[in-house]
């Protein structure tokens, strides 16, 4: 029945899978996606360095068991200096997941309602940001807010350390009414950022320390480049540019043990207190994925083999979003073959 199983998982994941490459991306995709499997997730990865990925890391965890950790390319491409599976890496919108859980502590605990407008936390922007006062904190996590989305705008740069990244939004059309439609937007996150620190007079990340990173001890997640020593971070790179992306400033950090270890909790409730399990079950999901330039990661957990697999990938560009998402595919594949055959 297992085997049975897989088959049915394998054939349903390479219908869509073909599909999408067909659409999107050079036929070269979907003929590598229906290669043969490795035996082992160390030969994927070695694969994925063939298919001219930088650098890769791997952190994957069955329950009951130790971690896995994989790596393969380049921690450092100009030093040569080979991938390290316990980098620091900028994990980009997997963040969301943190914040998000932020959000639900604040919640349960009675010092912010997901019922409460964004003109009410925060007056000030009343005028200047459209529908603020029918803009709800809950529309705002799970991005139904109509609130532009700041790296979108035509001035938005990732390269840009002193941009002023809400006065891009300020001012503009809503893309929708509140609650009407869904559009990905990171104005949302800023702003509940600011939210938080405004409800607990004090920086949100320091919140986030305090509540989640420490009771899970949590040490190698950070919130910016500044806190870390920069050898420690994992370099990277956007094709047809040689320049070292780890210098600029794009959201969290963290190893991809931490963030593993953060995904378990999430998924398994141990994050929370039973009232904050159920506003959170109403409120986000529990898996993500990140981008920003010179990195992209994926963070889930599998149901059917009880793990949590968390990929980095230090390189973006070109058709690198469709291939680093084969490469994850086939390493759940490597996973769920071993988990049949025990």
């Amino acid at each position: 029945m297992k085997n049975k199983k897989l088959v049915i998982l394998r054939v349903a994941a390479a219908i869509v899978t073909v599909t999408s490459i067909y659409i999107f991306a050079p036929w070269e995709f979907a003929l590598y996606y229906l290669s043969p499997l490795p035996t082992t997730v160390q030969e994927q990865i070695d694969e994925a360095v063939d298919q001219g990925l930088d650098g890769i890391i791997v952190y994957a965890q069955k329950e009951g068991q130790g971690a896995e950790f994989y790596a393969g390319g380049w921690h450092d491409r100009g030093k040569q200096i080979p991938a390290d599976p316990k980098a620091l890496f900028k994990i980009a919108s997997i963040g969301k997941l943190y914040d998000a859980s932020a959000i639900t502590k604040l919640v349960a605990g009675g010092s912010l309602s997901l019922d409460g407008t964004l003109a009410d936390y925060l007056p000030a922007l009343a005028g200047r940001i459209e529908y603020a006062d029918q803009i709800t904190l809950r529309m705002m996590v799970q991005h139904r807010s109509g609130i532009p989305n700041f790296t979108d705008h035509e001035d938005f740069s990732w390269g840009e350390h002193s941009l002023d990244v809400l006065a891009l939004v300020l001012d503009l059309p809503a893309d929708f009414k509140p609650g009407a439609d869904y559009s990905y937007s990171n104005s949302n996150y800023l702003l509940m950022g600011m939210i938080t620190a405004e409800a607990l007079g004090y920086d949100h990340w320091q919140y986030i320390k305090d509540e989640i990173l420490a009771p899970l001890g949590l040490k190698r997640t950070f919130r910016s480049v500044n806190d870390i020593d920069a050898d420690d971070l994992m370099s990277g790179y956007y094709i047809g540019y040689d320049a070292d992306l780890k210098a600029l400033d794009q959201g969290y950090i963290a190893t991809a043990e931490d963030v593993g270890i953060f995904l378990r909790a999430l998924n398994d409730g141990s994050l929370f207190t039973k009232k904050e399990r159920e506003i959170y079950a109403s409120l986000y999901e529990y898996e993500h994925t990140g981008w920003v330039l010179g990195y992209s990661s994926r963070a889930h957990y599998h149901k059917d083999i009880d793990t949590v697999l968390i990929q980095f990938v230090s390189t973006t560009g070109n058709d690198t979003v469709m291939l680093t998402g084969i490469i994850y595919d086939r390493i759940v594949e490597i996973l769920r073959m071993r988990h049949s055959k025990n």
